[in-house]
Parts: C-alpha cells; structure tokens; sequence
C-alpha cells in the first residue's frame, strides 16, 4: 500500500501565530494565562497548551480581574473587545489577521449603510465573532449557508447590499452561493475574491490532488474543525472515501481493506506530530515509506504582538 502525502498541509501562518502568542505569554508572564474559547479548534494543540498552564474560558465574566487574557484565532465580537478595555484586562488577541480583514470589511460596509451577508456555518465562533462587528441597525446583517438561505433573505434596500465570507470554506461551495447571490443582488458589493483564506485554498487543491491518485483520503484534524471538515467533504464528493482523524488512534483497519493508495493530509489547526503518527500506523498496517507529492510553497509569516515579540523592542 503506497502513502502519498498531500503538501500543503497541517498549520498555517494563522495558527502558527496563535499558538506562539499562547506559548510567549506562558513564558513571559507565567500561568496561568486564560484563553477565551479554544485557540485554534485542535484537542491535540488546547490540551497541551492546557498541560502548559493555559487556562480556556467561554466567556470573560470567568477571567479573574488583572489577569492576563489571549483571545482565539477565529476572532471575537466588538463587544468582547470592550468588555476586555472596561475590566482592564491584559489582552493580546491572536485573531487571524485574514479574518481581521473580513471584520474591517463588515465594519466598512455597517458605516456605508448597506446590510451584510455572512456567508458561513451558524455558531462558528469565527461567524460569531464577524456578526459581532456591525454596528447598525438590528437584522441588517444575515448568516446565509446555501443557496435556499438566499433565496429566503429579506434586506431592507436589494440595491444596497454587501457580502462577506467565513474564511475556512469551500471554495467551490461558497462560489455556489455568492453566484447565486449575484443573481438575486445584481449590486451587491464584495470583496473581489471570496474571502477564503489561502491556506484554506491551498489545502483544498492539495487534497484534490490526493483523490486524483487515491483511493481513500485520510484528515487529519478535529471534528470541531470547520477546514478539516471541508477537506474531507471535498474528497468525497470527487468520489474517493474519506475519514476525519482526531488523532492516529482513529484510525480503523477497516478502511484500508482493498485500498492500494491511502492519501494523507491535515487541516490548518492540526499538527504535523499527529500526521506523522497516522503514518507510522499505516507502515504498521502495512504500507510503504510515505512520499510527500509537490506543492505550493507557503512562506506567509504573521508576525507577534508588539509586546511578545523578542525581536522588537517594547512601545
């Protein structure tokens, strides 16, 4: 049985960053250091940084007054903001600065008064955390997943009227839906690409490379994970089987009965120690020396906050 590797794959620049802003402040100011909601969806990644002295939350109200507060990748509302400002709290947010963008361009359309599409799945904190960013009028702002939300959408103006997109979909899902709000909005206003985020896509054309050549595709990733769901919908809707792994205990010998070439690939919150030990359970199975396919090279770096960053001097 071959092992092909999909390439890119595991974390991005995003998550990369989140997890050092949670790793410097354990080191800076030791624990514990509280973390509203799980930084990046990843059980691997939030019990380690549990066992490190990282304290996760729902809500704020269960941080303690001159404590130090990490907020997730996926983003947060307004409101969470000045709640954090009101407490005194020290914050450092590890928002993706891609969703950052999506919540500045929300912010843009609130003061130019037009209503807002969300493209995305209801209750993602990221969702949550985009909803959270308008500030006009109550029900100018819509969640829409598919094309039957769209056409059940009542806004107050359709000449006046904006989209935006959760970052961890489908690219060929969401082009579905903005094609079909078009239709519906003839001057709907967008960004000039789908705000999907490129490691998002990245990883996308990676695991449709994997189903060209395999016949079962492996994600590594958690089930809470919106990218890795979407990486294990793609392959299966090219026709190749396809399982999500929490981790390489997952796995059942089931799956590779008949199977020739098992595909491997990882969402951008799951890391590459839980990719290399699902390999290692396929070469017990017996499978062959994994071989990484070619790729596009990502050389994206977010940098740090100011005040965790030791290369930069503080003020």
């Amino acid at each position: 049985m071959e092992i092909l590797l999909a390439n890119p794959r595991g974390f991005c620049a995003g998550v990369d960053r989140a997890i050092e802003i949670v790793e410097r402040a354990l080191e800076l100011f030791g624990a514990p250091i509280y973390v509203r909601h799980e930084i990046v969806h990843n059980r691997f990644v939030v019990d380690d940084l549990r066992a490190r002295g990282a304290v996760f939350v729902d809500e704020l109200d269960e941080v303690p007054d001159g404590a130090t507060v990490i907020y997730s990748a996926h983003g947060v509302a307004r409101s969470v903001h000045d709640e954090g400002r009101r407490r005194g709290l020290q914050v450092f947010d590890a928002t993706c600065p891609l969703v950052t963008k999506v919540h500045l361009e929300v912010a843009r359309y609130a003061r130019d008064g037009l209503d807002v599409i969300l493209i995305g799945h209801r209750g993602h904190p990221e969702v949550v955390g985009t909803l959270g960013q308008y500030d006009g009028p109550e029900g100018a702002i819509h969640v829409v997943e598919n094309t039957a939300d769209v056409a059940a959408l009542a806004v107050r103006d359709p000449a006046a009227v904006a989209f935006v997109t959760q970052t961890t979909l489908s690219m060929d899902d969401t082009r579905v839906i903005v094609d079909a709000l078009q239709t519906r909005f003839p001057a709907i206003q967008g960004p000039k690409r789908a705000d999907i985020c490129y490691a998002t896509q990245n990883r996308q054309d990676a695991v449709k490379q994997l189903t060209e050549r395999c016949d079962l595709v492996l994600v590594v990733g958690s089930p809470n994970s919106s990218n890795s769901n979407r990486l294990r919908e793609i392959a299966a809707a090219r026709g190749v089987a396809a399982h999500l792994l929490d981790d390489p205990g997952d796995l059942d010998p089931g799956w590779l009965e008949g199977v020739e070439r098992v595909g491997v690939t990882a969402g951008a919150s799951a890391p590459e120690v839980l990719v290399q030990g699902v390999i290692e359970r396929l070469r017990a199975l017996g499978g062959q020396p994994a071989r990484e396919l070619d790729g596009r090279v990502e050389e994206v770096l977010f940098p740090l906050p100011r005040a965790l960053n030791p290369t930069l001097k503080p003020g």
